[in-house]
């Protein structure tokens, strides 16, 4: 058992982080998907939006609790990098799983601290996301098939991301920011279709390897890259639904359908190798970029 002295413990985290939890990559993401969320949800409401001092608690608290999760993934995942990935940190020893529960636990501290800033309501709702993402480990132990089937794992996993969603529009109604109705529902499930049309795209390939988690070994290449493709439609239908009535300037989120289209075209011409990664990660950024500047601009 590896043994750390307590005053290493903040560099060692802080280098797990920088290479497990890219910060251009992650902070990013956070960032983005909390104002295009908070932003839409507020100027569907009919009211201006500018991002406040409770918008900036609800980014740093998703951000936080996206590295929870990371830091908890590396630990679920021990088993599966010792044969796949043996550089990263758990396995080689940069980190122990002792140093990976104390982050875990200064984060938990650090989001419910923040958000009786904002209300009890919005403590309880981080709280239960970081709370199912603890479940996780125990679903994931109690059956080998939640581990290794790739789709009854993003069924059982993906809920945290919901969970996480409702946090930002929940805990902005609860705070009279929102005045909630049924565009919930397509707004939740667009941000859903754009984070799923990465997850998908990000994992599938023509190439297979014995042991690898991609979708395209359950669905096969063309079966995957159909799901993915299907998913960023469905989120260029959400917004038709929700910005449709709003012209021109309300349907700008539409435009970035091209990449996912020239991303399926080019895997499916290629026949060969991954899904193009940067067309993916494009369209999750390009999607919330668009629903920030239709927010600020619009009603």
């Amino acid at each position: 058992m590896t043994t750390v002295a307590l005053p290493r413990v903040p560099a060692r985290l802080g280098r797990f982080v920088l290479r497990m939890f890219r910060p251009h990559i992650y902070v990013t993401y956070g960032l983005l998907w909390v104002l295009a969320l908070e932003g839409s949800a507020v100027s569907l409401s009919g009211t201006a939006w500018r991002p406040t001092g409770s918008t900036w608690v609800r980014v740093v608290s998703v951000v936080l609790a996206l590295l929870f999760l990371r830091m908890l993934d590396e630990q679920k995942d021990f088993a599966y990098d010792r044969v796949h990935h043996p550089d990263r940190p758990l396995v080689t020893g940069a980190i122990t799983v002792a140093e990976l529960r104390g982050g875990m636990a200064a984060i938990t501290v650090v989001v419910a601290l923040l958000n009786l800033a904002l209300s009890w309501a919005a403590v309880l709702l981080i709280l239960l996301a970081l709370g199912y993402g603890l479940l996780l480990v125990a679903l994931e132990r109690l059956s080998a098939a939640v581990t290794e089937r790739q789709l009854l794992n993003l069924v059982v996993t993906y809920p945290v991301q919901i969970l996480l969603g409702l946090y930002v529009y929940l805990s902005a109604a609860a705070s009279g920011l929102v005045t909630g109705d049924w565009r919930a529902v397509p707004l939740l499930a667009l941000c859903a279709c754009v984070f799923l049309h990465f997850e998908f795209a990000r994992k599938t390939s023509w190439d297979t390897e014995p042991g690898a988690h991609l979708y395209s070994q359950d669905l096969g290449a063309r079966g995957s890259a159909a799901v993915a493709a299907g998913l960023a439609a469905g989120a260029v239908v959400c917004e038709v639904v929700l910005f449709g009535s709003d012209g021109t300037l309300g349907l700008l989120p539409c435009l970035m359908a091209a990449l996912p289209a020239w991303g399926t075209w080019r895997f499916l011409s290629a026949r060969r190798g991954s899904w193009p990664l940067p067309v993916a990660m494009g369209f999750v950024l390009g999607s919330y970029l668009a629903l920030v500047a239709r927010a600020v601009v619009l009603p």
